[in-house]
């Protein structure tokens, strides 16, 4: 892996669309589960495949990531920013109704308790009623989110603040940050309005006179917002060093220390509004399965790469700066200047999804979901567009989260490799770990549908699953894989599996972790007989 510093961290995320009702006589709400409990990490600098079958939930994943579907629980935590640099409202919300949220946590976690005591006095996990178990989980669940949202923000003072001091300094903190983030807005148009015009070439005179003239008002403008803005960084330096002697005199104090640790200066996407989350999507683009559908057909090239720049203010609308900007982006992703007034039509499937490309590239992301951006190309393009995504992601240093369905492309360009079923994650290591040593029934089963030139047709057996995907609006009970898996028993069917770490950086979630296949490739358990075509006829 070419990083460990996290980028994006996913816990216990859920995303359910809601199920129209058959008849107002209907009084349960049901739902599509589309993904169910995830939690991983994404590093900075890596590519994650994440590949299962149709209706897996790959797709809605890289969606709720960006937030372009709002999480229905969990926490995505991202650090390509920190808190200083948005500031966000869900902040000064939490500091302010601190005891609101700390009765809210202990409520939960009471529950829990009680709960966990009753599944221990029914026999533990293996006899324990399957609602009381899950209720158990589920509470337990919800009070962890509880406290993490609380002392992700405070920290230590979650445990010892007498007379508030913290909270009161931390909210000062907060509040002082958002005038300098505004004023640093401010400065920023300003800046840009400032060379646009100044820019403004002699030839046009009279564009020019009127140049001039907004540029003596513009002048004093941003004196006066440098002079804000370094006045408010003067103040926040000083809340800072203040907050830093009173963590230091509480230090050691009760569990002060321990809820300190837990300190976290990322941004939780689920907790933002729209407006703040507007502000992040030039870090968090992605590129979709359609080219053309995703691409407006009234619009041409440079203005379609355009629009991003002028919505996020890295360009003024006209400026011959963007216009140079957006040439180097297409020749960067294969494109060529004249190709710039040309309309989507005009282009060949593969050109379109590089114009897609250069879209999500323009703005100068981090991090970019690249949804199924293949499968609907040709082979040899194929090839092509995922060495191009390769190249940028060294020189942009870029990260991406790849779905696909095609095992062999997700193998080439993948750093790990995520495996899904029916919204869990099921399996999740190392690309190499994946293929050479697989876990899972469920991962053993997709490799094994690999076509391979290999002449000795024992060495590997396809392994054929059994009936359908069950329904994501009522999944099986335990695993939900037991309805096709050919090692599943009775604990199966009753007991959800944790995905828990077997080996180091490989996840497993399955009550069986044993190797599945030997050094050289055979299964080592007996598969399920597979009808042949003699017997058919």
């Amino acid at each position: 892996m070419p990083n460990t510093k996290k980028l994006l961290s996913i816990n216990n995320l859920k995303k359910y669309f809601p199920v129209a009702k058959s008849s107002v006589l209907q009084k349960e709400q049901l739902y599509v589960r589309a993904n169910e409990d995830i939690s991983l990490d994404i590093y900075e600098g890596e590519t994650l495949g994440i590949v299962g079958e149709s209706g897996c939930g790959k797709s809605t994943l890289g969606r709720t990531l960006l937030q372009l579907y709002p999480q229905t629980a969990g926490t995505t935590m991202y650090y390509g920013v920190s808190l200083a640099d948005i500031a966000p409202k869900y902040v000064t919300d939490t500091i302010k109704n601190l005891d609101r949220y700390k009765s809210k946590y202990e409520k939960l976690a009471e529950k829990s308790a009680e709960l966990a005591a009753k599944v221990e006095a029914a026999g533990g996990e293996e006899t324990a009623d399957f609602y009381l178990l899950q209720d158990a989980n589920i509470a337990a669940c919800d009070a962890q989110t509880a406290l993490s949202h609380i002392v992700k923000i405070v920290g230590g003072f979650f445990a010892h603040d007498p007379d508030n001091k913290g909270r009161d300094l931390l909210l000062e903190e907060f509040e002082q940050n958002k005038i300098r983030i505004s004023a640093k807005k401010k400065l920023k148009a300003a800046k840009l309005e400032y060379d646009h015009l100044n820019a403004l070439t002699d030839e046009k005179e009279r564009a020019k006179a009127k140049a001039d003239a907004k540029l003596q008002k513009l002048k004093p403008e941003i004196e006066s917002l440098q002079q804000l803005v370094d006045s408010e960084t003067k103040k926040l330096k000083e809340l800072s060093a203040k907050l830093d002697t009173l963590r230091a005199e509480y230090a050691g104090v009760g569990e002060f220390s321990k809820y300190e640790a837990m300190r976290d200066d990322g941004i939780d996407l689920s907790r933002l509004q729209y407006s703040e989350m507007r502000s992040l999507r030039r870090d968090l683009q992605i590129i979709f399965q359609d080219p053309y559908s995703s691409l407006n057909p009234r619009f041409t090239i440079g203005q379609i790469i355009e629009e991003g720049l002028v919505t996020h203010n890295l360009f003024k609308h006209g400026s011959p700066k963007m216009r140079q900007h957006i040439v180097d982006t297409m020749v960067k992703c294969g494109l060529q200047e004249y190709m710039l007034h040309r309309y989507p039509h005009q282009f060949s499937g593969g050109q379109r999804q590089r114009v897609a490309i250069a879209r999500a590239l323009a703005v100068g992301p981090k991090f970019i979901v690249c949804d199924e951006c293949v499968s609907a190309l040709d082979v040899s393009i194929q090839s092509q567009i995922i060495n191009l995504l390769q190249e940028l992601k060294e020189k942009e240093h870029l990260t991406y989260m790849f779905i696909s369905h095609d095992l062999s492309v997700v193998r080439y360009i993948s750093d790990r490799i995520c495996v899904m079923y029916l919204g869990n994650v099921v399996e999740l290591a190392d690309a190499a770990t994946i293929f050479d040593d697989p876990r899972h029934p469920y991962t053993v089963a997709l490799l094994s549908s690999i076509p391979s030139t290999d002449v000795n047709p024992s060495a590997k057996e396809r392994i054929i699953l059994e009936g359908n995907i069950p329904s994501p609006i009522k999944p099986p009970s335990g695993c939900k894989f037991h309805t096709r898996c050919y090692m599943a028993c009775e604990k199966c069917q009753r007991v959800t599996p944790e995905l828990r770490e077997i080996e180091p950086g490989h996840f497993l979630a399955c009550h069986f972790p044993e190797r599945k296949i030997d050094e050289n490739g055979k299964y080592l358990f007996e598969l399920p007989k597979v009808e042949s075509r003699s017997d058919r006829a």
